[in-house]
């Protein structure tokens, strides 16, 4: 599907403008390139961008070869990404994000690639030039410091412009760009981008591709509701008929029905779900049975205590995706982390014997005191998470063999985080020192 822009007409989306003073950028980045002293410093999250770019040996003249997946593959990644039914949303949205004649829109996957792309010939030729184009990989371990690159490390909306850029030859861009979720899991989907000529940089762009992005995402979550509603349709006279505990939930594990128990807003399954016996964090052993477009859950009466974890494994080791696996008795799960639920597992994984709720506030925050902050988050992870974590102190549950599967690279791990323990860890992967359990 095409996407169709006009230019930027009367808009009055009010955004807090980052003083650039693009005079100075050029000299600002050669400086932080040489290690000279600088004529001013660079926004903390462009200087982070630029030292991990450093780090993965991209060229800051010329860049390093943009890969380019096939077109077949461009195609399956269009079909499968959940992204393909809002390119109306976002080219309605867009219409007057930018000047058609002078700037692309575009939307990436989860992995940066591009998988759609729209502006006039001229500024797809100019762009064609830089690697720029439909099937190429956009993030910073290829071309350093960008609006795609830096949203997908940063899961917020960024704003790169001219000489914050990491390679010279893209200086002549700016670019806006805001992270896609997936309403359901807050799983990242990828990412929308408009990027034209620097000289034609317009502070109200970053402000509307932020908004036309929760539109959109607010757009996948009534289609799930509409999904889950249809299910409870069906599910909810079958229950009536259940005994026990039992509940009808989507594909996703969000709740369409119950009989028998507290109702639950969602339950985690397994990432390959199949009929049957299983071990469920939040409910223990349960058994499986297929439903339209969901499963049945019915939960195994008796202490629960039958099958529990045995092992898991928390894997850091790719700069934007984490996640956390668990397998027992009864099979294995895993699940996706969010930046936050992965710095706390990150925290308590190497504090095995557990962290008192301030200790974790000073972990996370810096700040002692945060300790409310810190009891919410860990009693939303616990109702997802029950029988792995425990508390009073926080920590994994006794017996659990936990494995940290860090990166080797300290600018890899967890590379958008600010948290001081994590800090501290790459300080210590930089020194040669060790990062996992």
């Amino acid at each position: 599907m095409t996407l169709h822009v006009r230019p930027l007409v009367g808009h009055h989306c009010s955004v807090k403008r980052i003083p650039i003073d693009t005079a100075l950028l050029p000299a600002v980045r050669e400086a932080a390139l040489s290690g000279a002293r600088a004529p001013a410093r660079p926004r903390t999250v462009i200087g982070q961008s630029w030292h991990r770019a450093r780090g993965h040996g991209v060229d800051p003249d010329a860049g390093l070869p943009v890969p380019l997946i096939p077109v077949d593959e461009v195609e399956h990644l269009r079909h499968t990404s959940p992204l393909g039914v809002l390119l109306p949303q976002l080219r309605e949205g867009l219409l007057e994000a930018a000047d058609a004649v002078r700037h692309l829109i575009v939307v990436t996957d989860a992995e940066g690639r591009l998988l759609w792309r729209e502006g006039s010939p001229g500024v797809r030729r100019s762009a064609d030039r830089l690697g720029f184009e439909v099937g190429a990989s956009w993030t910073e371990e290829v071309v350093g410091t960008n609006g795609i690159g830096l949203a997908l490390v940063e899961r917020r909306p960024v704003q790169v412009h001219s000489a914050e850029h990491f390679v010279r030859t893209h200086h002549a861009w700016t670019c806006a760009a805001a992270p896609l979720h997936d309403p359901r899991d807050g799983r990242l989907l990828g990412v929308l981008n408009v990027s034209g000529p620097a000289s034609a940089f317009n502070p109200t762009t970053l402000a509307l591709v932020t908004a036309v992005a929760k539109v959109s995402e607010a757009e996948l979550r009534a289609r799930h509701w509409e999904s889950v509603d249809r299910l409870r349709a069906v599910a909810a006279p079958m229950l009536a008929r259940v005994g026990g505990r039992a509940l009808a939930v989507d594909r996703d594990g969000w709740t369409a029905a119950v009989t028998g128990m507290a109702p639950v807003s969602r339950v985690l399954l397994p990432r390959q779900v199949r009929p049957g016996r299983v071990w469920l964090p939040s409910l223990g052993p349960c058994s499986i049975e297929p439903l339209p477009d969901g499963w049945l859950v019915r939960v195994d009466e008796g202490d629960g205590e039958d099958a529990p974890p045995g092992r898991l494994v928390l894997d850091l080791r790719r700069p934007h995706d984490w996640t956390v696996t668990v397998s027992g008795g009864a099979g294995e799960w895993s699940h996706e982390l969010s930046p936050r639920h992965a710095e706390v597992l990150y925290v308590l994984a190497r504090h095995r014997a557990g962290r008192t709720a301030a200790e974790l506030a000073s972990d996370l925050f810096g700040d002692a005191t945060r300790t409310v902050t810190v009891r919410a988050e860990l009693s939303r992870m616990r109702r997802t998470l029950a029988g792995v974590l425990g508390h009073r102190p926080y920590r994994f549950a006794d017996g659990l063999d936990v494995r940290l599967l860090a990166p080797h690279r300290a600018a890899d791990l967890l590379p958008a985080s600010t948290a001081p323990a994590v800090l501290a860890a790459r300080r210590d992967l930089e020194e040669g020192g060790r990062t996992g359990v």
